[in-house]
């Protein structure tokens, strides 16, 4: 068979460029460290990568969401710890202003502190983040949630719960609204309140008291009047609305002895005069702007005499108890926000570890084996010097060579 030189020419050069090419392929892949430069290079492993790419990115985006998760909360944290100081310096004015040495003009000092306290404590509810955005709004982040009223504050944002996702299958809240964090401390014992009429003229003082049967709350309100008859014997007489099948009967009054109905228990101490009333009413939720309000009125009333001195110290044992309760909402909500700044750090283990995992998929995915790619380069020089040096040669041959 005989061989033209133009075919001689163009397989020749065709070979040594399908070598060069290859050369150029295996040099790319030794620079860049990559194995598959295009999807045509493997077709399985391309797409697999893409894959493996997907992930790594959103693995990196839930990541930051829990960052900015932390972030949030650890500061919703530090303020809710400045509310319980400054309730605790609450507490403190209650313990105070209550000393039955101080006249009106010395609690008065209790009362100026406390309006410094409301006005720090309004302060900390309306604090905005890094963004300006208010923490304590709900969905309402550009609404001040609260603003001063006659009777407290009125809360101007929402219930909502702004959430991030911080994990495939989870959302997280990275807030509370205000109406979680400051109007949801329960009023008396967290079960019913007592209370003593404001037209008492008496020197009764009414306890907290307790449930002692769940089985009998009946969620009704009472009123215990008292009466004192021309022998001067005092007695009490339990009235319940709705009215009840049985009406009660006044019973025989005895200072600091246990009233009990209605699977409640409390006491009275003092000598009520005839026609003070208490009151005894279901728990609810109250704000604590109001009950330092109510507080405030309370140390700034004159409390001259027994009457004076009675009315203080319902007055204050109710305002204790109240910023109790309230203390015991804000423990509750930072035990929440401790409870998911804990699961994020979880989070934030397991998505190193799936990023390390997803990593090293992809570098088994797309990576050379150096050793295998620098032994391939190597033997593609060679291959390639060989074929130049082969067609050299053979193009040089001609039958005028062999003649000679």
């Amino acid at each position: 068979m005989r061989i033209s030189t133009n075919t001689m020419y163009e397989l020749g050069s065709r070979q040594i460029s399908d070598l060069q090419t290859a050369l150029f392929r295996t040099q790319q892949q030794v620079s860049s460290g990559m194995r598959v430069l295009t999807p045509a290079d493997d077709p399985v492993a391309a797409a697999a990568a893409l894959g493996m790419d997907q992930a790594l990115a959103i693995n990196d985006q839930f990541a930051l969401n829990r960052s900015n998760a932390k972030s949030a909360l650890s500061e919703e944290e530090s303020i809710l710890q400045s509310v319980n100081l400054l309730l605790q310096s609450v507490k403190d004015v209650v313990v105070g202003a209550g000393n039955g040495a101080l006249d009106d003009a010395q609690r008065k000092m209790y009362a100026t502190q406390l309006r410094s306290n409301f006005d720090e404590l309004m302060s900390l509810a309306n604090s905005r983040d890094s963004s300006g955005n208010y923490i304590f709004a709900g969905y309402q982040t550009t609404v001040q949630p609260y603003t001063q009223s006659a009777t407290g504050a009125n809360y101007g944002g929402d219930q909502g719960q702004r959430m991030l996702q911080v994990g495939a299958a989870r959302q997280m809240a990275v807030g509370d609204a205000g109406s979680t964090v400051f109007e949801a401390g329960m009023s008396g014992n967290g079960r019913f309140v007592t209370a003593a009429g404001t037209a008492n003229t008496g020197t009764g003082l009414v306890s907290t008291g307790s449930v002692i049967d769940q089985t009998q709350l009946t969620g009704h309100d009472y009123a215990v009047t008292f009466s004192i008859d021309a022998a001067g014997v005092t007695t009490y007489l339990v009235t319940e609305t709705p009215p009840p099948a049985t009406p009660a009967t006044p019973q025989p009054y005895v200072s600091g002895q246990a009233i009990s109905f209605g699977g409640m228990q409390f006491d009275i101490k003092g000598v009520p005069a005839n026609g003070d009333t208490f009151s005894v009413k279901p728990s609810e939720k109250q704000s604590v702007f109001t009950v330092i309000t109510d507080l405030l009125a309370t140390i700034s009333t004159s409390a001259v005499g027994p009457q004076g001195q009675t009315k203080l110290a319902n007055g204050l044992a109710a305002a204790n108890n109240s910023i109790a309760n309230a203390l015991v909402n804000i423990s509750a909500v930072r035990t929440t926000i401790g409870t998911r700044l804990k699961e994020i750090d979880n989070l934030d283990t397991a998505g190193s570890d799936l990023k390390v995992q997803y990593t090293a998929t992809l570098k088994q995915l797309q990576e050379i084996d150096p050793v295998e790619a620098y032994s391939s380069f190597t033997q593609q020089q060679y291959t390639l010097e060989a074929a130049r040096q082969s067609f050299i040669k053979i193009s040089g041959l001609s039958l005028f060579n062999m003649l000679t």
